[in-house]
């Protein structure tokens, strides 16, 4: 791997620049976004290989949902070349139900490019993504990072310099974050979002909670939630990706970011007494955490955040997707996870890009780069979020003009870091999260005692995915 591109760009290098509300509306120019979509692995329970009911409409002509809009101005050029071709593109998106899939056909829509999306559960995709890079759609949706790059180094995903050539709206730091270790750009982003812990407003004013910012603070605080009747922490793990977050965060507190994507990248040891205290720690907070989170799902556990049964999250903005009563949704709420160490602080987190990229050979390939060019244009993002407007976008031309609270705390939250990386299911081998961590992080949760054995087998297969 280059050295440029192997751990998850830094903040202070992908633009983040926004320290207020005022900065944030005044220069959309130094946004970064953060991205709602549930990309950790948001499992919205559909089957796989659910295709969206709409045939491509030829352009400059009315499409129903799930089909290619009329054309945009600023894409014409790329709409008559798509439009050459007689071919629409075929467009695989890990969101198959809701508002999720509807923000994303207003959004492929918008770019006025004739394409047939092929909408499949995001577990199901993410699952499967090998399997299906054998014979993908033209364009599909993915992460940047080095999930991002792995697929590129094996050559299963398309150079899209040449669009990059023609994508004048974002930041340099974003170009970085789409680019491969061979110094080619793989990816257009999208989106980005924040990790935090979520809880509502009203149940901490009622109970007259506030919030930590140290662990003892944390400590105190889950026992008082406890002693109230309440679950500190909603919890879930069906996927066997939500636990990774609380990983990573633990790992980010207790041992510091550098620290954290070397043992990512196989550059340290799953038995060192570091990664231990990583371990040990967690099995302390268990006990404020629902019981058994390996069958619950996220959208479960937030439910009980909603109903007031629990007291609070630890989970991606997408949060807020999971309820449409916005007497909830004016009082939820985030804070970022406290600080463990004095020595390390609490400047790191969680913050994934989300994007679009393009097969090896994709059949309509004039058709992907013209569509990919829609998908990096401000008019993809703005249709996006008109349906679903709990993200921030990576696009320097969106329109911020509408952000709510949590938006604009997001980007607030993500600017004021140190450090950023991907999610653990990102910064690492994919192969090896879903043949050895999934598995792992799952059995430690069933029955925390056995740590060594855990992280033994952990290190043991290392090799096997990082070298």
């Amino acid at each position: 791997m280059s050295e440029g591109y192997e751990f998850s760009p830094n903040p202070r290098d992908v633009g983040f620049k926004i320290l207020s509300r005022r900065t944030l509306l005044a220069s959309a120019a130094g946004i970064a976004g953060v991205g709602l979509l549930a990309a950790c692995g948001d499992d919205n329970n559909a089957s796989s290989n659910t295709a969206a009911p709409g045939t491509a409409a030829p352009a400059g002509t009315a499409a129903p949902a799930g089909t290619s809009a009329p054309a945009a101005t600023d894409a014409a050029a790329a709409t008559d070349a798509a439009a050459a071709t007689g071919d629409a593109v075929s467009v695989g998106v890990y969101e198959a139900t809701g508002k999720n899939q509807e923000a994303f056909v207003a959004g492929l829509d918008a770019t006025g490019v004739p394409y047939k999306g092929n909408f499949v559960d995001h577990n199901s995709f993410q699952d499967n993504i090998t399997a299906y890079l054998q014979q993908p759609d033209d364009v599909f949706t993915w992460f940047s990072g080095y999930r991002m790059r792995f697929f590129a180094d094996k050559g299963l995903t398309g150079d899209i310099s040449d669009v990059w050539a023609d994508l004048p709206d974002f930041s340099d730091s974003f170009k970085a974050a789409s680019t491969g270790n061979d110094g080619k750009q793989y990816l257009v982003p999208t989106s980005y979002y924040p990790w935090a812990v979520h809880y509502r407003k009203s149940l901490f004013e009622e109970k007259g909670y506030t919030i930590p910012t140290t662990k003892d603070e944390l400590m105190t605080l889950a026992q008082k939630m406890k002693d109230d009747g309440l679950i500190p922490f909603a919890y879930a793990n069906d996927g066997k990706w939500p636990v990774q977050g609380t990983f990573d965060i633990l790992n980010l507190r207790l041992n510091g970011y550098q620290f954290h994507v070397d043992l990512l990248a196989g550059k340290e040891d799953w038995t060192s007494d570091k990664v231990k205290n990583v371990f040990s720690t967690w099995t302390s907070l268990l006990p404020f955490h629902q019981e058994n989170p390996n069958g619950r799902t996220w959208q479960e556990a937030a439910t009980a955040l909603e109903n007031k049964e629990a007291g609070m999250f630890f989970l991606g903005t997408f949060v807020a997707q999971n309820s449409t009563d916005q007497t909830y949704l004016d009082d939820l709420d985030f804070f970022n996870y406290p600080e463990f160490d004095t020595a390390i602080g609490a400047t790191a987190l969680d913050a994934p890009i989300d994007g679009f990229m393009m097969a090896a050979s994709p059949k309509n390939a004039d058709g992907a780069k013209a569509l990919l060019a829609g998908i990096g244009s401000a008019k993809y993002i703005d249709a996006y979020l008109a349906v679903n407007p709990a993200s921030v976008p990576a696009n320097s031309k969106a329109d911020t003009s509408t952000f709510n609270k949590i938006q604009t705390k997001s980007a607030e939250l993500v600017g004021s870091a140190k450090n950023v990386s991907q999610f653990l299911d990102r910064d690492t081998s994919p192969d090896f999260v879903s043949n050895v961590i999934g598995d792992a992080f799952a059995n430690f949760h069933a029955d925390p005692t056995q740590i060594d054995s855990i992280l033994s087998d952990i290190e043991a297969q290392k090799s096997t995915y990082l070298g």
